[in-house]
């Protein structure tokens, strides 16, 4: 049985290529963007949204049908087209330059595939089914979307806060220490929005204080 290995891409600064014009490529370029990634959009066609990127220097648009060499340069690659004849060249292309490709519905086309996530500031929690229900994954990230608050990318914030101070005087702690100093009693304050107090807490579970 294969499966897919979960990893986070570091894309910020990276050349990436979306084939495809239309709404779909829409959702791929927004995802690119909010991480920081160069943007090429390739289409004869491209929806109003992607022309006033493009217009705005935010994305690089190529109005023009995907041709052989165009993966040069590129880290990754979306195809977000309803032509499966391109869908197969961009990613035999793909694996005969070692870019990774995603081709939207086409999961035997994929090099990777993405996961239904869900965003609390720098929280970042995904959900996949590797390919199997895209429509269960969604399902469960909804679920989850209603109990993932602003607490919890609160708590994230006053952690990161805590552990670069740790980090700072040359301090660390390990796994079982933070495991107890993110308690019920953290979270009380969290959730009553005593942050300063929250901090100080964390920080002397750490041994910061």
């Amino acid at each position: 049985m294969s499966g897919y290995y979960p990893v986070f891409l570091d894309l910020a600064r990276r050349s990436c290529l979306v084939v495809g014009g239309g709404a779909v490529a829409e959702g791929k370029v927004d995802g690119l963007l909010a991480v920081g990634a160069r943007v090429t959009v390739m289409s004869p066609t491209m929806t109003a949204r992607l022309q006033a990127l493009a217009a705005a220097g935010r994305i690089r648009s190529l109005a023009r049908a995907y041709g052989p060499g165009d993966l040069t340069g590129h880290h990754l690659a979306f195809v977000a087209t309803d032509d499966p004849e391109v869908s197969a060249a961009v990613s035999a292309e793909g694996r005969e330059r070692g870019v990774w490709v995603n081709a939207a519905d086409e999961p035997a086309r994929c090099d990777f595939i993405l996961p239904s996530v869900i965003r609390r500031g720098r929280l970042v929690v995904a959900v996949s089914t590797g390919g199997a229900s895209p429509a269960a994954a969604r399902a469960i990230r909804e679920e989850l979307e209603a109990y993932l608050t602003t607490d919890h990318a609160m708590l994230v914030e006053v952690a990161a806060e805590v552990r670069q101070d740790l980090r700072a005087r040359a301090m660390s702690a390990d796994a079982s220490r933070w495991r107890r100093a993110l308690d019920g009693g953290l979270r009380r304050l969290i959730a009553g929005r005593r942050y300063a107090k929250a901090r100080a807490r964390l920080a002397r579970a750490l041994g910061g204080a």
